[in-house]
């Protein structure tokens, strides 16, 4: 009897771990799709009003300096869409742990419009980067963008 009850609990016990971990396998999977979507709409079609509903109100971008609310990231996201023409910008790759992820990136454009106070230049740039994000209620909370800052005003021509 005790062979039979030990081997029930550890059944159970088995069947949660598998189902926390199809859990997370299933938010993965939906926050990559999402996240993916979002970026696809806001930089490439320039539909930056998406992150009005893709944002958590209290979204905080952590840059120099730190960007928070929702108003202020559309913001600075704005200057990349008005900034750039011809922009296309590529997920590398992507992966996720649950409310977690992590993307690489590329973003060419040419730099036709005002971007953070830069007159156009009509240079072009190509940049590769990384994001750390967190989703929670398939809303983003979190953000930051790791990238080489130094070749991206290079190729803009700001410094040499």
């Amino acid at each position: 009897m005790k062979k039979i009850v030990l081997l029930v609990l550890v059944t159970i016990s088995l069947s949660s771990c598998m189902s926390n971990a199809d859990k997370t396998a299933s938010v993965s999977k939906k926050n990559v799709d999402f996240y993916t979507k979002v970026w696809d709409q806001v930089i490439n079609e320039g539909k930056v009003n998406v992150l009005d509903t893709a944002y958590a109100e209290s979204i905080v971008l952590h840059t120099i300096p730190e960007i928070k609310g929702i108003k202020n990231a559309k913001a600075y996201y704005s200057g990349f869409v008005t900034g750039f023409s011809d922009r296309t910008f590529t997920v590398k790759s992507m992966f996720a742990d649950g409310e977690k992820l992590v993307k690489h990136w590329q973003f060419k454009g040419t730099h036709t419009g005002d971007f953070a106070g830069i007159k156009p230049t009509g240079k072009t740039v190509d940049i590769e980067g990384c994001t750390i994000a967190k989703i929670v209620d398939g809303k983003i909370v979190e953000e930051q963008d790791f990238m080489d800052n130094m070749s991206f005003l290079t190729q803009l021509g700001v410094i040499k």
